[in-house]
């Protein structure tokens, strides 16, 4: 299984998830809180989510294979989120993902669900930045 774990992830999305989490809960006290589901996974883990919906039965939850995914790298250029209420439940609601977005995308981060041809609510990532670049060895510049 792929790490939740903030060390797995490149510090500079680190530093932006955690100010996106304070304003989110600063803005919305009384929502659901964002966490982390996933930062780094290996391309062979990549390559069981790219299955999904294809080759193995279930919804498809990602374009990528292993090796194209932002999350395959090491530290993580990418994270998931969700959002847990104070009870414990997760809610996958796109309106959550919204109000999220639209404050890390003040911080620097792009958003999956901006995407034009696969909507990925849950994944954030450094703007204009690719697979290809990550896998060239070039760093994501922050602005």
């Amino acid at each position: 299984m792929g790490s939740r774990n903030l060390k797995d992830l490149h510090p500079e999305l680190v530093k932006r998830w955690k100010e996106a989490v304070e304003i989110f809960a600063e803005m919305f006290p009384d929502l659901p809180r964002p966490f982390l589901t996933q930062t780094f996974r290996s391309p062979q883990e990549q390559n069981e989510l790219y299955a999904q919906g294809r080759a193995k039965p279930g919804k498809v939850v990602t374009n990528a294979k292993g090796g194209r995914s932002l999350h395959n790298y090491t530290p993580a250029l990418a994270f998931d989120i969700a959002f847990k209420d104070a009870g414990g439940k997760v809610s996958w609601d796109i309106a959550l993902f919204r109000k999220f977005a639209g404050i890390a995308k003040k911080s620097g981060l792009a958003w999956g669900g901006d995407w034009q041809s696969f909507k990925d609510y849950p994944h954030f990532q450094p703007p204009n930045y690719t697979w290809q670049s990550a896998s060239n060895g070039i760093p994501p510049q922050f602005s």
